[in-house]
């Protein structure tokens, strides 16, 4: 026992004599990237000329600093073979350098444009990028932001289900910028209500008189927008407009749709999104309805796919890559002390018809 202490004890002096020889101040003119140790934010510092604050700034807040103090520092940084870890680039600005979208139901295609044009905007403000999943469940969306909470620098919420009281209670406990929610928070919107309109108009012009809606679930802001909207064109065109229920947006949900459509007797069919959509498609043929010669479907998105069903869907098409770019934008300019909760938010982005196989004039009867 007291051999191996005195081995260690020997072993431990060694270690401590190497931890204060690579532990001394770098001398002026000395090759700082000779240190047998990882290089520190202060080698950083003292290599570029500049104050160890100033070398934080330059490498976790660009823009903070001149663009010749931080290419030196970036270019020392470089030199040393220095990168910030996450903690430590929490610890010197304040943040985590994480951004999270929240998206109700990730195996929607029309949120994989969300993630591009949210780490498009990221990657461009040397952030990193969480993706979390809700599953529809305003529950689970309420959890969600209770752990993001101090772990994230700010959230885009795509497609939010909360309520607007609990929607205001995370946001201000989080920075938030919404997607298709306006108030209580900063928000980016898509007129898919005009959208809806336009397919309902697309509809009447090709002599369809009883038409359905089968909208989202009843948590979704911009399906209470849909129904308002077409509700008020149904009335201008003079045209029976049938409430198909609220459904799941996926395509398992079609079945339902189909159905209804079927004891409805519409002739066409005006979907809230396109997994809906293909699931409408679906269980009509399976039923023997012929699309478009019986019935007519419209879906909402216009999403991978769209185009390869049988037949092809006419659908809305929707920016949605755009809008998350935008949204993120939003967020990293509040974290920049650039945009303040009161602006102004960008006006509603347009969406468009886009006209396939599964819409042709309505039966004769």
């Amino acid at each position: 026992m007291v051999a191996i202490g005195c081995r260690g004890h020997e072993d431990g002096r060694r270690r401590v004599g190497r931890r204060r020889r690579s532990s001394r101040p770098a001398q002026a003119g000395g090759d700082i990237s000779a240190s047998p140790r990882p290089a520190t934010l202060r080698d950083v510092a003292a290599l570029s000329g500049v104050a160890v604050s100033t070398a934080s700034r330059a490498l976790t807040r660009p823009g903070r600093v001149s663009g010749e103090t931080e290419a030196r520092v970036r270019a020392a940084a470089e030199q040393l073979g220095y990168a910030p870890s996450g903690p430590a680039r929490a610890l010197l600005s304040g943040r985590t350098g994480v951004v999270a979208l929240v998206v109700p139901d990730v195996t929607n295609p029309f949120f994989f444009s969300a993630v591009r044009g949210t780490q498009s905007r990221l990657r461009q403000g040397r952030f990193a990028h969480l993706l979390v999943d809700t599953e529809e469940s305003p529950a689970a969306e309420e959890r969600a932001l209770r752990d993001l909470r101090g772990t994230v620098d700010g959230a885009v919420l795509a497609g939010a289900r909360l309520d607007d009281e609990r929607l205001a209670h995370w946001a201000r406990e989080l920075p938030i910028v919404t997607i298709n929610r306006s108030q209580p928070t900063d928000h980016v919107v898509v007129d898919t209500p005009g959208g809806a309109v336009q397919a309902l108009q697309h509809l009447v012009s090709l002599g369809h008189r009883r038409i359905g809606y089968a909208g989202g679930p009843p948590t979704s802001w911009s399906d209470g927008r849909r129904r308002a909207a077409l509700a008020e064109a149904a009335g201008r065109l003079d045209v029976d407009l049938v409430d198909l229920g609220s459904h799941v947006p996926r395509r398992e949900g079609g079945a339902l749709v189909a159905d209804a459509v079927v004891t409805a007797g519409v002739s066409g069919v005006v979907v809230f999104n396109d997994l809906l959509a293909f699931g409408v498609l679906a269980r009509l043929a399976e039923r023997g309805v012929v699309v478009p010669d019986e019935v007519s479907v419209v879906g909402c998105d216009d999403v991978f796919g769209a185009d390869l069903v049988r037949p092809a869907l006419t659908t809305v098409a929707v920016p949605s890559e755009r809008a998350a770019y935008l949204a993120t934008d939003l967020l990293l300019n509040r974290l920049e002390g650039t945009r303040t909760t009161d602006a102004a938010p960008p006006p509603p982005l347009p969406t468009h018809l886009v006209v396939r196989g599964s819409t042709a004039p309505a039966p004769r009867p």
